[in-house]
C-alpha cells in the first residue's frame, strides 16, 4: 500500500510539471532537481530494469535492493549536499552471430537511478514540446507507427518525393555545449544542469584505460535517448516545422525516429531546396549528413504500369518501401524486409549452426525458434510474408546442413530431417502488424 501511495505522489508530481509545461510552451522551468527525494529515486529504482551486468563497481540491483531505503537515503544525501560523483562507464564488446563485435556501455547501478530520476523529470517537460511525427524512444510509441503514418501521408498527401536522410554517428557527436544550451531554453534548473554535465564528462572505461570526450551522450546511460530527442527536436523538428514548412510551395511531411528521418515532398522543386539545405543545417551544431547516404528518391503514385518503372526504393526502419500494386488492381505503397537485413540473419544463422552443430537437439531447436520468432516479431508485416517464409526456409536449410555435418556415421539426409521436422517444426511466420 505504502509503495503504490508514493508512486501516486510521485505521478502526482510528474503530471503538475506537464501540466505547466503544456500550458506554457515558453515557460522555463528554473526548479525541478529538489523533487528528487527519496521517494523519487525510489520510483526511478523501481522503473530500471533489473536483469543487466553490473558498471565498474560490480553493483547489482537485487544486492542494492536489499537495503533500499538506507542506499536511496544515503544517495540522496550525496546529491543533496553536492557529494555525487558520476562513475566511469564500462565499455564491453560483444560477440554478435555473424562473428563481428559491437560495443555496448554499462552504467552503474546508482547512475541509472539518477539519470532515470532526472529523464522522468525533463521527460514530463519535453513529452509536451516533441511533434507528433517523433517515434523513437517515447513511452507508447514504436517503429511500426511510423512506419505506418509514414505509408499513410505517402499515399493521401500525393508525395511525390522521399528524402531518406542519414546522419553520421549522431549520437557519438553531439556537442555537450550546444545541447547544454539548448536544454536551458527549456530546463535551467542548475542541479540538473550540473547533473548532466557530470554524466556527460564522466569518461568510459575499457580494461584499465580511461578515456573522455567532449562530444557525444553517455554510453549506455538511461538518460541518453532523452539526450538525443532533445538536440534532434531542436535541430531537425522545431527548424522543419517553423522554418522550413512555411517555405514549401507543396505539401511535405516528416516522419523522425531517433536519428533515423524521412522527408516527403509533393513537389521536387521542394524536395531539392530542402537536401540542399539540410548539410548547413546540421552542420551548425556539429553533426554531418552523409553526402552518399542521404538520397532524394522520386516516389509518386504511379498512373500506369510504365510509370512504376520511375519511381525508387527507399529503406527505413529496416524495410524497402515500394510501389506496387495490390490484389484488387489499386496501386499501394508495399514494404518488404531489407534485402541486407534478411541477409544477416541468414548469415548469421548459419555460422551459429556451424559453431553449434555438436550442441544437444533440443538446445539448437530451442534457440533457433527464439531467433526466428524475435525476426518475426519485428518483421512479420502484411505484404512481407514472402520474405518471412524465404528466411525460415534458408534457416532451415542451414540447420539441417550442419546437422549433416556433424557426424559421418550418422548423417542428416533430407529423409531424415524432413521425419525429424515432426517434432522439431521451425515456427512458420504470420502477419502481426496489419500496418
Amino acid at each position: 500500500m505504502g509503495d503504490t501511495q508514493k508512486s501516486e505522489t510521485v505521478s502526482t508530481k510528474l503530471e503538475r510539471i506537464a501540466e505547466q509545461a503544456r500550458e506554457n510552451p515558453e515557460l522555463v522551468f528554473i526548479s525541478l532537481v529538489h523533487l528528487m527525494d527519496v521517494d523519487f529515486l525510489r520510483e526511478a529504482f523501481h522503473r530500471l530494469r533489473k536483469d543487466t551486468a553490473p558498471g565498474i563497481d560490480g553493483m547489482m540491483a537485487k544486492k542494492y535492493a536489499e537495503n533500499l531505503d538506507e542506499n536511496l537515503l544515503n544517495l540522496h544525501e550525496r546529491l543533496a549536499h553536492k557529494k555525487y560523483r558520476a562513475t566511469p562507464v564500462k565499455r564491453v564488446w560483444l560477440d554478435e552471430d555473424d562473428g563481428k563485435k559491437r560495443p555496448i556501455g554499462i552504467t552503474v547501478l546508482e547512475d541509472k537511478i539518477v539519470q532515470r530520476a532526472v529523464a522522468m523529470l525533463m521527460g514530463a517537460v519535453y513529452e509536451q514540446d516533441f511533434y507528433d511525427f517523433s517515434y523513437g524512444f517515447r513511452q507508447g510509441r514504436s517503429p511500426h507507427n511510423a512506419l505506418h503514418v509514414l505509408r499513410e501521408r505517402c499515399m493521401k498527401m500525393g508525395i511525390g518525393w522521399i528524402i531518406d536522410l542519414d546522419v553520421s554517428g549522431c549520437f557519438d557527436n553531439i556537442e555537450h555545449g550546444k545541447l547544454l544550451d539548448i536544454i536551458k531554453q527549456r530546463i535551467n534548473d542548475g542541479g540538473i544542469i550540473r547533473l548532466i554535465g557530470k554524466w556527460l564528462h564522466a569518461g568510459v572505461m575499457e580494461g584499465e584505460i580511461l578515456s573522455y570526450s567532449e562530444k557525444g551522450t553517455p554510453q549506455g546511460g538511461v538518460i541518453s535517448p532523452l539526450l538525443a530527442n532533445i538536440y534532434l527536436h531542436h535541430v531537425l523538428d522545431e527548424w522543419f516545422e517553423r522554418e522550413v514548412k512555411p517555405l514549401m510551395r507543396g505539401r511535405v511531411f516528416i516522419v523522425r525516429f531517433a536519428d533515423d528521418a524521412v522527408i516527403g515532398c509533393e513537389l521536387e522543386y521542394d524536395a531539392r531546396r530542402v537536401k540542399e539545405v539540410l548539410p548547413k543545417r546540421f552542420g551548425r551544431y556539429g553533426l554531418t549528413v552523409h553526402p552518399q547516404k542521404t538520397k532524394l528518391v522520386r516516389f509518386r503514385k504511379p498512373r500506369k504500369e510504365d510509370d512504376a518503372g520511375k519511381n525508387g526504393t527507399f529503406d527505413y526502419l529496416g524495410f524497402t518501401h515500394y510501389w506496387a500494386k495490390s490484389r484488387r488492381g489499386y496501386w499501394v505503397i508495399k514494404r518488404k524486409t531489407m534485402e541486407k537485413r534478411w541477409r544477416r540473419i541468414v548469415k548469421a544463422t548459419w555460422e551459429w549452426c556451424r559453431h553449434k552443430r555438436h550442441e544437444p537437439l533440443e538446445y539448437q531447436y530451442k534457440k533457433l525458434c527464439q531467433k526466428l520468432r524475435g525476426h518475426f516479431q519485428y518483421y512479420a508485416i502484411r505484404g512481407n510474408y514472402r520474405t518471412l517464409e524465404k528466411v525460415r526456409e534458408y534457416v532451415r536449410k542451414a540447420w539441417r546442413y550442419w546437422l549433416h555435418r556433424r557426424s559421418r556415421k550418422r548423417r542428416m539426409t533430407w529423409e531424415r530431417f524432413v521425419k525429424l521436422e515432426l517434432s522439431y517444426s521451425l515456427p512458420k511466420p504470420r502477419i502481426i502488424h496489419a500496418i
